[in-house]
């Protein structure tokens, strides 16, 4: 399914609420669709936060049998550093903990090339909760 949204907050949860509709359809263990909820929250909060002014936030969801790919991409600024497994910020700050958590929570995850001037991060999860030790 392909989703182009608004880039305002409340794209994050209609996000959200789609991806959970969709795994309700499937015999994912409750302990993945949490953990895929807060992926796309993350995913979509900072696309939103990051995206070019009037533009879209594009969100593509893939199940099948064994995982879920995320992608949600936008048109704006990729951040510095295009590692998301950064540390996490001082206690006291405000933001910068979704990519942080995006690479703790996922299979997978990482800034691809998408079209010129889209942002594009990739987002995968074994629905089983168990992670493949090849990486895949």
């Amino acid at each position: 399914m392909t989703l182009s949204l608004p880039s305002e907050s409340s794209s994050v949860t209609r996000a959200r609420q789609v991806l959970t509709t969709l795994l309700s359809l499937t015999n994912a263990p409750e302990a993945s669709r949490g953990d895929l909820a807060v992926l796309i929250t993350e995913a979509c909060a900072n696309a939103v936060i990051h995206a070019d002014r009037d533009s879209s936030v594009d969100i593509t969801i893939v199940i099948d049998d064994d995982a879920c790919l995320l992608e949600v991409g936008n048109r704006g600024r990729t951040p510095d550093s295009r590692r998301l497994d950064a540390g996490l910020p001082d206690p006291l700050t405000v933001g910068g903990r979704g990519l942080p958590l995006i690479a703790a929570l996922a299979d997978t995850a990482a800034f691809v090339t998408g079209p010129p001037d889209q942002v594009l991060l990739r987002i995968s999860k074994h629905l089983n909760g168990v992670r493949d030790p090849a990486g895949r």
